[in-house]
């Protein structure tokens, strides 16, 4: 996902889209509209301006995608702290309504893609199980197996009804999940699935102190854009 120098910037925007579940957020609109859109939410401590999806975001916008980073309804309600239990269907309503909001929000748009990190990115591809038309793939960072110290408490009930091609991008210390641990999830999908591997990083998917500098978060994002771009290649060219 190089960017070009003579392309020009994608432009950030607050975004607002006003129903029963509200949608709120940045929309980030790339110079050239590819005819993708991706759909972006954060895990359950952080918000939509995490800068790791901030980086995600502005890669995959730089490549001609319309992306829409989110707030779920539960951050919404609260500036701080997880969500509560029960709130997992109404965030995935969110989710539902930011993916309809940004159809509304660009008409030329052809193929919409949902993605998130733990928690966000779970209850994406929960809510890809339940509505297989919602999303052409998804993009799952740090995707939650299971609670730290907990393996038995799999979070994988709902991955056998996925056909939605995914790219799961795993740092090889998160706690919430082993190599290992991934790789004996995939199967579970019938979808074609991918694991971009991030060596030393934990759930946060940053390896020390330099990843969290603006460079290493750039290309970073951009590993993760090539990841997804060849995971949405091969899943078209298979019929996926």
């Amino acid at each position: 996902m190089a960017i070009e120098v003579n392309n020009p910037p994608a432009s950030v925007e607050p975004f607002t889209a006003d129903s029963p579940v509200p949608v709120r957020g940045f929309l980030h609109r790339p110079a050239t509209l590819s005819g993708d859109a991706l759909v972006l939410t954060h895990g359950a401590g952080s918000n939509c301006q995490a800068p790791l999806l901030a980086a995600v975001a502005e890669a995959f916008a730089n490549d001609g995608f319309l992306v829409l980073r989110c707030d779920l309804p539960y951050r919404q309600a609260r500036p701080y702290g997880p969500p509560y239990r029960g709130e997992s269907e109404r965030d995935r309503e969110g989710l539902r309504r930011a993916l309809a909001a940004l159809r509304t929000a660009a008409p030329g748009v052809t193929r919409l893609f949902l993605g998130g990190h733990s928690y966000g990115g779970r209850q994406a591809s929960i809510l890809a199980s339940e509505s297989s038309g919602e999303a052409s793939a998804l993009l799952l960072l740090s995707y939650p197996l299971h609670p730290p110290r907990k393996p038995s408490e799999m979070r994988t009930a709902h991955f056998p009804a996925l056909r939605t091609p995914v790219l799961f991008v795993h740092g090889t210390r998160d706690p919430f999940a082993s190599s290992d641990e991934m790789a004996a999830a995939l199967p579970l999908i019938a979808a074609r699935t991918s694991v971009l591997s991030i060596e030393g990083a934990g759930h946060d998917l940053l390896a020390g102190a330099k990843a969290r500098r603006p460079e290493a978060l750039r290309e970073l994002a951009e590993r993760i854009g090539d990841a997804f771009l060849l995971l949405k290649r091969d899943a078209a060219s298979s019929g996926l």
